[in-house]
């Protein structure tokens, strides 16, 4: 006796050997059978899904769980204009904290909504004592006001309480960390918002680094959320590489540095695992840090790495030794050829072709590029709605003959690239089916279209977010599609992203997710 079936819809499996179904059958938390092999069985309960579209669960190859739980409840400047009405907002927060010494953070800053950056000494006017911290929306950056400055250590570069990257990262430094519990209900509140947008699975972009960590202990924080049941969905963690300490492991193991214990990729089971290691090798181009060839249009700067090429270069080698699947940020082309180079050397010292290594966001990638990628079967995780939302700023950065060179989708496929979609979240909107309808249309939020090139067809840019981030995350034999074998994690949507008008996808509603069978009810 099967535990439910699913009757009455229109399940697009992403399988090719059995493309369409109207039936599926559930035992036990994964897919027994479609159609004829699950119609006649006898089940516990029958669900009639009235005639709605089914998907595969999407699944988010890079996101950001505790930083986006977090922003939810952080007092936020985001879509103001006016320097005085940033400070009114930063002035309120400071008024709610209790005594003077604490610190008070800010959420949503970007210089480009106000025209320019905001000062330590605009901050001053405000801070009443405090300390504050105003973190860039991209996340690669951060205003400080003169209290923070004075307790960073000598040296640490910054342009009148601007800081970017690896100086942001020793203000970061200067906090307490989160507490787990702290972390546990961040982790669950941004979970569940993913579930209300069809996400059963994601890719923790991650934990326990410089840049975006949010404690040393930052794994047992995602081990207490399981443990109390608040991470409704399926998690892989990412984990930062400046976490690998030198070993003095045998000389036949030819590690050099690794996580404590040995510790790599794979670790964990099928709801909560250890997945790829992450490398960053650059900034973003919204904070104006991705690492470029060419200088910006009309900047002075073409961006700037995380360290010194040789130490990035000998961080992803090292990595890939340990045995783990790299995870390396790359946005700027520069970044991705020393990302490149690093792969190809460790390749060429330890040969594992079912590393499935990955450039995260791959955000400008050159025609000259494409061929290395596919012949280091290098995926590339990409983000489409940053076009979809900034898209405007950057194609004006980029320039005319760059930007259709950015978050590729046409080229990556047809050099037999592997295309995998994710969203970044909190950096950018998380809807999957947004992000699908940019990839069809190439066309950002103000209509202006970008790379229109690049454009792949639904079922290319459905794929992308089901099939290739169950591949990404080494999820293939478990996850990405409605087949027999695999767990019952799928997405029922108010209509059918194939049919729809493309302008329509990302309004299409969201009616119900199921992880393992069970019905999470995002709207409830």
């Amino acid at each position: 006796m099967l535990c439910t079936r699913l009757t009455n819809a229109r399940f697009l499996t992403m399988d090719p050997d059995h493309p369409v179904a109207h039936d599926l059958g559930i035992w036990q938390g994964r897919i027994v059978g479609l159609d004829e092999a699950v119609t006649a069985l006898p089940a516990r309960e029958v669900v009639d899904l009235q005639g709605a579209t089914v998907l595969p669960g999407f699944i988010d190859a890079h996101v950001h769980l505790a930083w986006t739980g977090f922003k939810q409840n952080t007092p936020s400047i985001a879509g103001l204009t006016r320097v005085d009405d940033v400070l009114a907002v930063v002035a309120e927060a400071v008024a709610r904290t209790r005594a003077p010494g604490d610190w008070v953070s800010i959420a949503g800053y970007d210089q480009r909504a106000l025209g320019r950056h905001l000062t330590a000494a605009d901050l001053d006017k405000v801070s009443d004592g405090r300390k504050l911290y105003l973190l860039h929306d991209s996340g690669h950056g951060c205003v400080v006001n003169t209290a923070v400055l004075d307790l960073l250590p000598a040296g640490i570069p910054h342009e009148n309480g601007f800081l970017a990257e690896q100086a942001m990262g020793a203000a970061r430094a200067l906090r307490l960390p989160h507490s787990q519990a702290d972390l546990a209900e961040a982790i669950g509140r941004a979970a569940r918002t993913c579930l209300t947008e069809g996400v059963t699975a994601c890719a923790e972009a991650g934990i326990g680094g410089t840049l975006f960590g949010h404690s040393p202990v930052e794994l047992g924080a995602y081990q207490l959320a399981r443990d109390q049941r608040l991470l409704p969905l399926r998690v892989q963690l990412m984990v930062s590489a400046d976490r690998l300490n030198p070993v003095a492991a045998h000389d036949s193991d030819g590690i050099p540095r690794a996580l404590d214990l040995g510790l790599r990729s794979g670790f964990g089971d099928d709801r909560l695992s250890v997945g790829a290691l992450k490398v960053y090798t650059d900034g973003g181009m919204m904070a104006r840090t991705a690492a470029l060839t060419s200088p910006y249009e009309g900047l002075g700067h073409a961006g700037q790495l995380q360290d010194d090429p040789e130490a990035l270069t000998g961080l992803i080698v090292d990595g890939h030794l340990a045995g783990w699947q790299l995870a390396v940020h790359a946005i700027g082309d520069r970044a991705a050829d020393i990302a490149l180079d690093a792969i190809e050397r460790a390749q060429r010292i330890r040969p594992r072709p079912g590393a499935r290594h990955r450039i995260e966001h791959a955000g400008l990638i050159r025609p000259d590029q494409l061929p290395r990628m596919a012949r280091l079967g290098v995926g590339a995780v990409v983000q489409p709605n940053f076009l979809r939302y900034f898209g405007d700023d950057y194609a004006s950065i980029m320039g005319e003959e760059r930007a259709p060179w950015m978050y590729r989708g046409r080229a990556f496929l047809d050099h037999g690239i592997p295309l995998v979609g994710s969203s970044d979240r909190p950096v950018a909107d998380g809807s999957p089916l947004r992000a699908v309808q940019f990839m069809v249309e190439r066309a950002s939020a103000s209509g202006q279209l970008i790379g229109q090139d690049e454009a792949v067809t639904v079922d290319e840019a459905l794929h992308a977010h089901t099939v290739a981030g169950a591949r990404a995350c080494h999820w293939d034999d478990r996850l990405g599609s409605l087949t027999p074998g695999k767990h019952a994690d799928l997405v029922v949507l108010g209509d059918d992203p194939r049919s729809v008008d493309t302008s329509r996808i990302g309004d299409i509603e969201v009616v119900e997710a199921y992880v393992a069978g069970r019905p999470s009810r995002p709207l409830d």
